[in-house]
């Protein structure tokens, strides 16, 4: 749902804020990210204050800040952005009155970014979780004990989210194309770096995993951009939807599948294995970019 809610920021955003509108959310979820964790220890006082289990803490926490989001979108979120925008002319008429000329939608005139969006948003998602599921297994494998791990994923989990208003910025200005080779780039980069680190060396790790969790973000601010600019107004949310489960799918593959590849082979070889899902974004790019 966090993910989802990057949309509606877009639904009335002019074209060349669009990227920046989709950073301001993602920096909210970030903000989320680091208090959650921090109210487990009230959250399960109060679970035991009422006679449950203290780890039911969490549960009550999150259904009632998910029950407090449903009353807040029913009663401020009016009118509804997609809707609002769906009544909205296209392209105004001249003040002067004069007829301007006709312009292509949407779909037709920005569909070759939509393959390329979805491509950058799958493979971003398949690649981070799957090098991120396996280095905490990968240190303890090396004698580095969880305060470790829990170190260098919430690097990690920093790097995916709180660059998003310099990665909007970065969109806005230079474009899409650009930011989705530079995620393309870092997650090589990323790949490259926790493939060739010692497996005890938690400084090297920990700069694998904030390259890993940058170039998460450069994916997923550039393709939501991609895919939203491609997408007519008549369709978005039902894309859109189809587009999440996608990246649904593919951080679930990724997950399950960076256990099996770790098991039949090593920690090198999966890293290594999503540096080249990385490269293979590359031929997308330079086609997009050229239809463009």
């Amino acid at each position: 749902m966090n993910l989802q809610a990057r949309y509606a920021g877009t639904d009335l955003a002019a074209p060349a804020h669009r990227a920046r509108a989709v950073s301001t959310v993602l920096v909210a979820t970030t903000l989320g990210a680091v208090l959650g964790p921090n109210l487990a220890a009230p959250a399960g006082d109060l679970a035991a204050a009422i006679g449950l289990p203290r780890l039911t803490g969490l549960f009550l926490l999150s259904s009632a800040a998910f029950a407090l989001a449903a009353l807040v979108l029913i009663l401020w979120l009016r009118p509804d952005p997609l809707l609002l925008a769906r009544s909205l002319p296209v392209e105004p008429h001249p003040a002067d009155g004069s007829s301007a000329s006709p312009t292509p939608p949407p779909s037709q005139r920005r569909a070759p970014g939509l393959a390329l969006g979805v491509l950058v948003l799958v493979l971003s998602q398949l690649v981070m979780v799957a090098v991120m599921t396996m280095t905490p297994v990968h240190m303890h494998a090396h004698g580095l004990g969880t305060a470790a791990s829990g170190f260098v994923i919430a690097f990690h989990v920093a790097a995916m989210f709180l660059p998003s208003p310099l990665t909007g910025l970065l969109v806005d200005r230079y474009g899409p194309i650009v930011i989705v080779t530079a995620a393309a780039a870092t997650l090589v980069a990323a790949g490259a770096l926790a493939a060739t680190a010692p497996g005890d060396s938690v400084t090297l790790l920990t700069i694998a995993l904030i390259l890993l969790g940058l170039g998460w973000n450069f994916g997923l601010v550039s393709g939501t951009a991609l895919v939203t600019d491609a997408i007519p107004l008549d369709t978005r949310a039902k894309t859109q939807g189809l587009i999440d489960v996608a990246i649904a799918t593919a951080g679930a593959a990724g997950g399950l599948a960076s256990g099996m590849v770790v098991a039949a082979a090593s920690y090198p070889i999966l890293a290594l294995t999503g540096a080249a899902l990385a490269i293979a974004l590359l031929p997308a790019i330079i086609t997009t970019a050229t239809k463009r």
